[in-house]
């Protein structure tokens, strides 16, 4: 968070230094575990320390701060508990989802899923994790969608958001873009052939891919975690 912060010559707002914290959260510039100052994050938005404690209260309600009295704010460590809730949660919200894509998929639908591919091979060789990382969202609603199931997404979304730093310290560390294409292209497969079942499983290996990343993580970035 070294860089000032250009609102283009407006006052900031509370959004916007949400926005700004969440990025660097979730894109791993700020870390679990790192400290983060409401005097600085002010200082660098030359705003008043008001609207920084409203977006950090914001942050903490998505489990992504740590706000303790007497102490620094600090970036949020993994909980393996909140990790498992959240991992059941959308594996039982996505094997539904997927069965119905896959009864529903027409050919709109299966333009969709190519275009979806395209632009994720286009991240892979442009060997961009943030781009990546919005179009792994967009293929997960694009799945509702088909399955005429948009509101699914809302569960699917937030369920993932606790996870993805996670998925993105797996990205980073073990460039795992190449398997994840895969499975989301086996995924897309099984929905364009209209069967449920091999989406459902297809689906339930892309979500255990996060395995080896918590193993990999718990064993050489242990502060990641929350002593439990």
């Amino acid at each position: 968070m070294a860089e000032a912060v250009d609102t283009s010559g407006r006052r900031p707002r509370v959004d916007d230094i949400f926005e700004y914290l969440e990025k660097e959260i979730m894109t791993l510039r700020l870390r679990p575990g790192d400290k983060i100052s409401e005097a600085e994050v002010a200082a660098r938005f030359g705003v008043s320390r008001q609207p920084v404690r409203d977006a950090f209260s914001r942050l903490a309600n998505m489990e992504l701060l740590l706000i303790r009295p007497q102490r620094a704010t600090e970036v949020k460590r993994f909980s393996s508990r909140e990790i498992e809730k959240a991992r059941f949660l959308r594996a039982a919200v996505e094997s539904e989802v997927l069965r119905r894509a896959a009864e529903h998929c027409d050919a709109q639908g299966a333009a969709m899923l190519d275009e979806a591919l395209a632009r994720q091979d286009e991240a892979l060789e442009n060997k961009s994790v943030d781009d990546f990382g919005a179009l792994d969202y967009q293929f997960h609603q694009t799945l509702c969608q088909i399955a005429k199931v948009d509101y699914a997404f809302d569960i699917i979304l937030a369920e993932k958001a606790k996870v993805d730093r996670l998925c993105m310290l797996g990205l980073s560390k073990e460039d795992r873009m190449p398997d994840l294409i895969e499975d989301h292209r086996a995924i897309a497969d099984a929905v364009k052939a209209h069967s449920p079942q091999l989406a459902v499983s297809r689906g339930m290996l892309h979500l255990s891919r996060l395995d080896e990343t918590i193993a990999h993580l718990s064993q050489a970035g242990a502060n990641y975690f929350d002593p439990e």
